[in-house]
């Protein structure tokens, strides 16, 4: 949140320097306050996990958020009991005419399919286009972004060699971003996917700026010009299990930086939840509600 600022104090330029988030006493006086909408397409399969990791994340703030859970029409998900999804999912139907704050689509376990065999690809591209009219910000993580950037821009995924598994140390590209305020130079980020898409690619896009890498896994975190789409590669809502999970699932490559000394005996180490907590209620203040009309109705169409 904010701190409001006397509006002649001199401490305000320096704090504007510093990257601090200020307000001046009028914009504050001026403010109305009503809960957040955010609605999350959960592509995932393991969906009572990942809404769970997501529900963490969104309610670490001092920010009221409702959030809807959506789910796809043209495919049914098998790892997700129907009563669950019939309590407390909708689909596109019920909620197209509806305008949100806030978007988040999911990753999803489809990267070694192309886009077209994907069984519900149509419908996640009308989710897409009218995201553009009825959401004031999205938020697209792993397979998601990289679906979201081949439908706004047409930039191509990349199969990896092997599968990037892991966490890594990651790095700030652009300074003074407000999605990265409160980060420290270098932090760690869970990477778990078979595919990528090339910074070269990413950079002949006018309209997008890459706003954080690593040098052994790639780009992390792409923002477009307008600040109203989000787009990260990795997983920084992962608990402290979950590739420890999908190691167990799978049993192939060891994730990297992930158990001390590489003991799998040993627990853990998590060390990218502070900055996970800090990306998204970034989001939240910055790029949502600080941004977003008081009246939803008057969310404008934007460009990609």
């Amino acid at each position: 949140m904010p701190i409001k600022i006397p509006n002649q104090l001199p401490s305000k330029k320096i704090l504007t320097r510093e990257n601090i988030f200020t307000i001046s006493e009028k914009r504050a006086q001026q403010q109305d306050i009503r809960p957040l909408e955010v609605v999350i397409l959960n592509l995932m399969s393991t969906k009572i996990e990942t809404e769970t990791q997501l529900a963490r994340l969104l309610g670490n703030t001092p920010l009221q958020v409702n959030f809807t859970l959506l789910t796809t029409k043209s495919y049914h998900p098998k790892n997700t009991p129907a009563e669950h999804l019939i309590s407390f999912y909708k689909t596109f139907d019920d909620i197209c005419n509806q305008k949100f704050d806030g978007l988040i689509v999911t990753g999803a376990p489809v990267e070694h399919l192309n886009w077209q065999d994907v069984e519900y690809w149509d419908e996640l591209k009308k989710i897409f286009k009218w995201s553009l009219s009825n959401v004031h910000s999205s938020f697209f993580i792993c397979w998601g972004a990289q679906a979201a950037l081949q439908y706004f821009h047409k930039i191509p995924k990349h199969i990896l060699p092997e599968k990037k598994f892991g966490v890594f140390c990651h790095s700030i590209c652009k300074k003074n971003a407000m999605l990265l305020r409160g980060f420290d130079d270098e932090f760690w980020v869970p990477v778990s996917r078979h595919t990528e898409m090339s910074r070269e690619d990413l950079a002949k896009v006018s309209s997008l700026e890459i706003l954080a890498e690593s040098r052994e896994s790639g780009v992390f975190l792409v923002r477009n010009k307008s600040r109203r789409q989000i787009f990260s590669f990795n997983h920084p809502e992962y608990d402290a299990e979950t590739l420890k999970n999908e190691y167990e699932r799978d049993c192939k490559k060891l994730p990297e930086n992930y158990f001390p000394s590489d003991n799998l005996t040993k627990k853990p180490r998590v060390r990218w939840r502070a900055h996970a907590n800090l990306l998204f209620s970034n989001w939240l203040n910055y790029y949502v509600y600080q941004q977003t009309p008081f009246d939803l109705s008057r969310i404008k169409k934007k460009n990609s």
